[in-house]
């Protein structure tokens, strides 16, 4: 189903006999109708390296944690877990911008940590406190930054959103990029494909991403869609499909695919081949319509930060000992994230009544009922 990518070529040495690079052969990647130049090889940094390792870590961990806060009803509501899929917001945050824009489905908390949100607001913001990203008001689905448009809980109905804020760049003349992301299980939508066409006709810069974990729910891609090969569904859109275990073709394909996309050549449709371990969400066990061999064998052979960790060992970027530290780092982050998620003070009752709109502060705001009204304050 997924493969191992790369190997190692060169390393220039530091004196204490670590390198302070290495450079690794890419795998090739399927295209449909898309005529670019792709690199061969990647070079990774130990700077890189270890920040890619760490943030893995920590989403992994972050996302470990949530599990068990919903399982001791501190979490609410819906919860649909991001692990196993690291490797693709970790190496498409380190392929674009601070500047560029992002927008997702449901399964939205590592992009809310790449994008700077800190496991502590992340975790509150699951718990429904106010020390949470969004207030504890937007809970596990709908998180937000200034460049994060969600995190959004309706299948599919980010996609023309995200070939909107596309567009809202190439009319600005910003040089900025939109990725806009969703499901195998959100693939067959019509409003999809609209967005595709629109997409094209107006130029827009939108790498429209398929994150394919092959499950779609309980169902997987290749009893849910007669052409299962997303990457090449654009039609007239070109396609591309990227090993999405692996954080460094994640990064290189996605900097060709945005750089491209940056000299004015319109959009492409990109299929992320990835892997979830949980179920779709916390009321899915996982294991109905797949068997726990199956996910065994994809955490044992293809996981994505056992294979950054394998790279960073074999190039001789960091020692057993340091990638230790970063899991014993991560650990301490994410243990002081859950115990603020749980402490955190919820939310006062006059808050219900604010970030309605901007620029609204002192406006009259209807409640529930016709009887009820509060001000909307900072």
């Amino acid at each position: 189903m997924l493969r191992q990518s790369l190997s190692k070529i060169t390393k220039p040495v530091l004196s204490r006999a670590l390198a302070t690079e290495a450079t690794f052969d890419l795998p090739e990647c399927a295209l449909h109708k898309f005529d670019i130049d792709l690199p061969k090889q990647a070079t990774l940094t130990r700077d890189d390296g270890l920040k890619y390792y760490h943030d893995m870590a920590v989403i992994r961990r972050m996302e470990t944690s949530a599990n068990a806060l919903y399982k001791a009803k501190e979490i609410r509501g819906f919860l649909h877990l991001y692990s196993g899929q690291e490797a693709v917001c970790v190496g498409m945050e380190a392929a674009i911008t601070p500047a560029d824009s992002i927008i997702t489905a449901y399964r939205d908390h590592g992009w809310a940590y790449t994008r700077g949100v800190s496991a502590a607001a992340i975790l509150a913001e699951l718990t429904g406190r106010s020390g949470g990203c969004q207030k504890g008001k937007g809970g596990s689905m709908h998180m937000y930054t200034e460049t994060l448009f969600g995190g959004n809980g309706i299948v599919g109905a980010q996609v023309p959103v995200g070939a909107g804020i596309a567009f809202a760049h190439k009319y600005k003349n910003d040089n900025g990029v939109c990725v806009s992301l969703y499901g195998d299980g959100a693939a067959n939508q019509g409003q999809i494909f609209e967005a595709f066409n629109l997409a094209s006709l107006h130029k827009a810069p939108c790498m429209f991403t398929c994150e394919n974990n092959h499950y779609g729910m309980g169902t997987s891609d290749v009893r849910a869609a007669a052409n299962p090969h997303y990457y090449t569904r654009g039609d007239a859109v070109p396609g591309i499909k990227i090993d999405g275990m692996n954080v460094l073709a994640v990064r290189d394909f996605t900097k060709a695919v945005t750089d491209w996309m940056r000299a004015g050549n319109g959009p492409v449709v990109a299929e992320v081949e990835t892997y979830r371990y949980y179920g779709h969400s916390m009321s899915d066990p996982g294991t109905s319509y797949r068997t726990r061999d199956e996910v065994q064998a994809v955490r044992k052979t293809k996981d994505p930060i056992l294979m950054l960790k394998g790279y960073m060992i074999e190039g001789e970027l960091a020692t057993e000992a340091e990638i230790k530290e970063i899991d014993n780092e991560a650990r301490v982050i994410v243990d002081e994230a859950t115990n603020f998620a749980k402490t955190s003070p919820e939310l006062e009752t006059h808050e219900m009544f604010n970030t309605i709109y901007r620029d609204m502060d002192g406006t009259r705001v209807r409640g529930a009922d016709s009887l009820t009204y509060g001000i909307h304050s900072p």
